[in-house]
């Protein structure tokens, strides 16, 4: 069995340096690919502060909304309370009579 001759430094250095090398290349691509996925996520962050600005102004208008409906409706069941005691009232009257 023949043996292959040891590696020389010059191989060692020249498969280090490949080696460094595509490390390095994949080391510059992930951090690509990171900041790629960290500038999505900063759009989608600013795209949902928007949304739910929004959403929260929507909120306010509705609460508003309400709350002069209710209003509105606490006045019409007052009005008609008070037709309703004056048409008992009128009955009232005419029963005495």
């Amino acid at each position: 069995m023949a043996s292959s001759p040891p590696p020389t430094v010059t191989d060692l250095a020249v498969t280090t340096s490949a080696a460094e090398s595509q490390l390095s290349s994949l080391v510059y691509e992930l951090s690509q690919n990171v900041q790629l996925a960290m500038d999505d996520m900063l759009k989608m962050i600013s795209e949902i502060d928007e949304n739910s600005a929004k959403i929260k102004e929507e909120m306010e208008k509705s609460k508003d909304s309400v709350l002069q409906r209710k209003n509105d409706l606490e006045e019409e069941k007052d009005h008609f309370q008070k037709a309703a005691f004056a048409a008992l009232d009128m009955l009232n009257g005419r029963d005495i009579n």
